[in-house]
């Protein structure tokens, strides 16, 4: 699927409603490199890390986002 969106004058981009449905989440990445800018789809964590958390899901959900966050960024 291909679609054209403008850019604001705030850098913001709205996806058309037929490319989120097809992205299946409300998380997106974002990848520049030298073949262009791509727009990849972020799945919730919490299925992936289900066999670690402990009875206080939202608490490891979030835990386990700041990590993933602060891995990618290099901020520990």
């Amino acid at each position: 699927m291909e679609a054209t969106a403008k850019i604001s004058s705030k850098g913001q981009i709205t996806l058309p409603r037929k490319i989120r449905e097809q992205l299946g989440t409300d998380v997106v990445r974002i990848v520049a490199d030298a073949d262009g800018v791509r727009i990849e789809p972020v799945r919730p964590m919490a299925g992936r890390l289900a066999a670690y958390a402990d009875s206080s899901k939202n608490s490891a959900e979030k835990d386990a986002w700041a990590s993933a966050v602060a891995e990618k960024h290099d901020r520990r």
